[in-house]
């Protein structure tokens, strides 16, 4: 609104001060100056109003105009987001490079979304019939993987007055037409800038959406399955839920982003939403050329065919590293409303917890513990309380789940960021800095992680994968934490002196550390391993731990039982044995048998 504007009085660096005009309202989006940089009301005051800009203030000086759009700060949703790459408030970087080359110019102004490309579009509704928030009417075909459905935005409830035929249109389209009935209104309150309830609105492929308001559901629900990964420490030994938040903290060079592009590639998320917040350029650039060049293992097609990237890297102004987030959950709902499952990936929270601690301070609030803001727990609860298994508006069943990388400085754990996101996840991958030097990747230590999923996922574990999944789980756990004690006395006066019980102890654990727990990124077999693998893995490991138990109780030393080479072919397992060739492990069983066989018949 051009003849709506305050002047800035006050600059520090990304935080303004305005005055002169009072019918700002919060998280208000501003255009400001005449280049028109973009910006957010986050305060006000009888006589002025703060204001943080997503753009680099260099060269703004006081009594420039800073112009009010009426609006919040919103993300357009619809078709042609998916494959896309966007900034932190969803400027795709494709048109911006057009604009301004290689660095993002000041004041570019673009579409989110192609608005003039055409889109074949399947109608799915008739004239008359009633529209409720949510309520599928179209469809067009995003991607060969990805079918964008049109909904009636969470507003609107009324009569179809009328609906375009199959074909092909633009975003800038009215599809349908829809007469708000009066009861509408009262069951459903607008958002601040929607407009009046009684009258015809026109309903187009793109809407928009604030993206700090949760969108709306039906109903929230247990989370009672696991997003399957193919991560054999993560699917058995402490698995996320579809809905579900997962936090991977862990100090620099242990693996997290690693663990995140894993987790993109192989996860049964119908859609991946990956945000780069404040990390390095050169890793997301990695990110780009890799998930440009992979291929989705379910659908054999471009991994981007499900994918959608924000890039945030730590060069770019703080105040738009605060709002990516938010813009890629509000992205992410969007495609749950449609009834798919999508996961985030974060990478990295503490990133963007910095970039509210820098906020803070300009703001001069009143630092908390180690600088960051007293609201640093509200702040990350109300992102990933937006995670969750839902019955969707329309009815259908879909999720989204939030796994957010923690990068605490040296790797201390207590510090604020991972102990308040403690407070909000219920899975805790720990990376492990002496696991990640051994080369031993994920770098995820089972002694500090946990999951609180699992006892809700008990029925799904048993129905789907085998009734004594969950038994042989505890057994492999209860082998790495016997290690763990024993290694006490190891560091003291070593391994040989152990008795064979506890030996065999250790043997074991290494059995399962290297053929079970460390998992190859880069090999055929091992890059992803689906749960019947994984569970037979675990059935050949205890078994070979009961047979060699039978015989240390006979008296036969462990330096007999090493003698043979059956502990190495266990751990070899993962690699000799392909995914589609299960049949080969009871071959392994066998083996153990004919092993205690022979041992039994020489020793005994």
């Amino acid at each position: 609104m051009k003849d709506e504007f305050g002047v800035i009085y006050g600059i520090n660096g990304p935080i303004l001060s305005v005055s002169g005009y009072d019918g700002y309202k919060m998280s208000e989006m501003v255009l400001i100056g005449e280049e028109g940089l973009i910006g957010e009301v986050i305060g006000i005051e009888a006589e002025k109003s703060t204001i943080q800009v997503f753009e680099d203030t260099s060269g703004l000086r006081p009594g420039a105009p800073v112009f009010s759009t009426g609006g919040q700060l919103s993300v357009s949703l619809g078709p042609g987001m998916i494959g896309n790459i966007f900034d932190g408030i969803q400027r795709p970087l494709k048109s911006i490079e057009k604009d301004s080359g290689v660095f993002i110019s000041r004041g570019v102004h673009v579409d989110s979304l192609d608005m003039d490309r055409k889109w074949s579009l399947q109608t799915l509704a008739s004239e008359g019939d009633q529209a409720f928030p949510g309520m599928v009417i179209a469809q067009v075909k995003e991607t060969e993987s990805i079918i964008c459905r049109i909904m009636i935005p969470p507003d609107i409830r009324g009569v179809i007055k009328s609906i375009v035929p199959d074909g092909s249109y633009t975003l800038r389209d009215a599809i349908a037409v829809v007469e708000v009935s009066a009861s509408a209104a009262q069951e459903f309150e607008p958002l601040p800038d929607s407009p009046s309830k009684f009258e015809l609105k026109e309903i187009r492929m793109v809407q928009k959406w604030p993206i700090r308001v949760p969108r709306p559901v039906d109903k929230r629900k247990i989370v009672d399955r696991p997003l399957i990964t193919g991560q054999r420490i993560i699917d058995t030994l402490f698995p996320i839920g579809k809905g579900g938040m997962a936090a991977i903290p862990g100090g620099f060079g242990t693996g997290k982003t690693m663990t995140q592009h894993q987790l993109a590639k192989w996860s049964d998320a119908d859609i991946i939403v990956y945000i780069g917040c404040g990390e390095r350029g050169n890793e997301m650039t990695e990110v780009l050329e890799d998930f440009s060049e992979l291929k989705d293992p379910r659908t054999k097609r471009a991994l981007m065919d499900r994918t959608i990237l924000i890039a945030n890297t730590s060069n770019m102004p703080v105040a738009a590293r605060e709002a990516s987030i938010y813009t890629g959950i509000a992205i992410a709902e969007f495609y749950r409303d449609m009834g798919y499952h999508v996961a985030i990936m974060a990478d990295s929270t503490s990133r963007w917890a910095e970039a509210l601690r820098e906020l803070s301070g300009r703001l001069e609030e009143m630092p908390a513990e180690e600088g960051f803001p007293a609201y640093l727990a509200s702040r990350l609860s109300s992102f990933y309380e937006r995670a969750g298994s839902v019955t969707t508006l329309s009815g259908a069943d879909a999720s989204v789940t939030i796994i957010g990388a923690v990068s605490p400085q040296g790797a201390d754990f207590s510090e604020p960021v991972t102990q308040n996101t403690k407070r909000f996840v219920r899975v805790f991958w720990a990376l492990d800095r002496s696991l990640a030097y051994a080369r031993h990747f994920p770098a995820i230590q089972w002694l500090t992680s946990y999951s609180e999923y699992l006892d809700d996922m008990e029925e799904w574990y048993r129905d789907n994968v085998g009734s004594d999944f969950l038994a042989h789980r505890q057994s492999i756990l209860k082998i790495l934490y016997e290690e763990s004690e024993l290694m006490e006395i190891v560091k003291l006066i070593g391994s040989d002196v152990l008795p064979d019980s506890q030996r065999l102890t250790l043997e074991m654990a290494r059995v399962i550390r290297l053929g079970f727990v460390q998992q190859n990124a880069y090999h055929m077999f091992d890059t992803y391993v689906p749960f019947a693998k994984q569970l037979k893995m675990m059935e050949i490991i205890l078994h070979l731990n009961e047979t060699c138990w039978k015989l240390v109780k006979l008296g036969i030393s462990m330096n007999v039982l090493k003698s043979e080479d059956i502990f190495e072919r266990v751990i070899a397992i993962k690699y000799n044995v392909g995914n589609d060739d299960l049949d080969k492990l009871e071959g392994y069983i066998s083996d153990i048998d004919d092993f205690y066989g022979r041992l039994y018949e020489k020793n005994a």
